[in-house]
């Protein structure tokens, strides 16, 4: 059955097809015959009960520089127009994210969107994982600066992130003399309203980050992430490089534990984030990224996955 697909995400203009996720997932849903539509989630409206977006219809293809084509843009209802939302907008994880997911939640049950919004608010990325704080290296949510040196004397180096980051963005080390931890937690409280997560240093970094992807609870596959030179954070967008992975016993562990809430959830794309074969870091549910270079380095087709998911998830509506 075709499907009828609209993709909120950033300009399509902007991507990197190399490695983008959103991308893949449109390219598996055209070459399954569904349509697709983009649309800027700053167009989302509602009147009198009907929820709408401008958007246009596009088509895609793996052509550098030539990636995509689009026609006219309309207003379409997201209720009567669309069968299937993909909800892929980078973070950050504020107010306005918050209001367009609170918005599409009203589609429930007339239009399918993936990941469920609801579910998406109620799973912040370092919020989320304290529901799994078995499988966490220690950690400390705070803005007090007292709180986070009794921390720091604890544990020795820590590493500071603010709590709704993404893609690595203003994760720093502070060093076990704490030197600047006053000063850094000036700029942090300066900065954001909410308190920061902060955790020792886990130098098992330097041998990796793994993302690993669950496709409606079921593990689909994972990349190793390292460091580039230089650096402590292994996200791709911050230099790292990927290579091919297995899970560990531990990592097994921690996916199993997770995977039927995910489901239940109607978390249909996450991606998990482990430090060491061990140390749980975060569950990213907003808009997760790795399912390109996971395929390259196992010749797997992990949108595939999501898409069979999501046409049994559409079909059971």
């Amino acid at each position: 059955m075709s499907l009828r697909v609209a993709v909120q995400m950033d300009p399509i203009e902007s991507i990197k097809i190399a490695g983008d996720s959103s991308f893949a997932l449109m390219l598996e849903a055209q070459a399954r015959g569904h349509s697709l539509w983009h649309y800027d989630v700053t167009t989302l409206a509602w009147e009198e009960g009907r929820i709408t977006a401008w958007a246009k219809p596009v088509t895609v293809q793996r052509v550098e520089g030539d990636h995509f084509s689009a026609g006219a843009l309309a207003k379409i209802d997201l209720a009567d127009d669309i069968d299937v939302i993909l909800m892929r907008q980078d973070p950050p994880f504020d107010l306005g994210y918050i209001s367009a997911a609170l918005l599409l939640d009203r589609l429930k049950g007339r239009t399918l969107v993936s990941n469920d919004p609801r579910e998406v608010i109620n799973a912040p990325e370092k919020m989320f994982v304290l529901n799994y704080a078995e499988f966490m290296p220690p950690t400390l949510i705070a803005r007090k600066l007292e709180d986070v040196q009794e921390f720091q004397r604890k544990h020795g180096a820590v590493v500071v992130k603010p709590l709704h980051g993404n893609g690595g963005k203003a994760i720093f080390k502070i060093d076990a003399d704490g030197t600047n931890t006053s000063a850094l937690f000036e700029v942090f409280n300066q900065t954001w309203p909410e308190p920061h997560m902060v955790q020792p240093f886990l130098p098992s970094v330097a041998e990796g980050d793994k993302r690993i992807v669950l496709v409606d609870g079921e593990v689909a596959g994972a990349i190793n992430r390292k460091p580039g030179e230089g650096e402590f954070r292994s996200n791709l967008a911050q230099g790292g490089s990927a290579e091919a992975s297995q899970l560990t016993d531990r990592e097994k562990e921690i996916c199993a534990a997770m995977g039927p809430e995910l489901k239940r959830r109607g978390l249909t794309f996450v991606g998990i984030d482990v430090i060491g074969g061990e140390w749980l870091t975060e569950i990213n549910v907003t808009s997760p990224t790795g399912i390109v270079a996971i395929d390259n380095y196992n010749g797997t087709n992990t949108a595939g996955m999501i898409w069979d998911a999501l046409e049994r998830r559409h079909a059971e509506m």
